[in-house]
């Protein structure tokens, strides 16, 4: 099978665990967590795996799990 028949694929799973006054700063805070964690996809900064999730000041709220994969156009 040559490389042209397979299709890229990407696994993203995120796990985030907040505790804070009310609501919204809880949305705040996963937005913002989710901000950061789309600009290192973009930059293609993260490997297949699970990684930490941080907040702004570097405490981790959670895991992401990132699997870059490929499959047969066929399936």
């Amino acid at each position: 099978m040559e490389d042209d028949d397979i299709v890229p694929c990407l696994k993203c799973d995120v796990e985030m665990d907040l505790q804070g006054p009310n609501d919204a700063t809880l949305n705040k805070w996963a937005a913002d967590a989710l901000r950061r964690l789309a600009d290192s996809l973009e930059k293609n900064e993260l490997e297949s795996g699970h990684h930490d999730l941080k907040d702004s000041v570097g405490k981790t709220i959670g895991t992401v799990y990132v699997d870059y994969y490929g499959h047969d156009e066929a399936i």
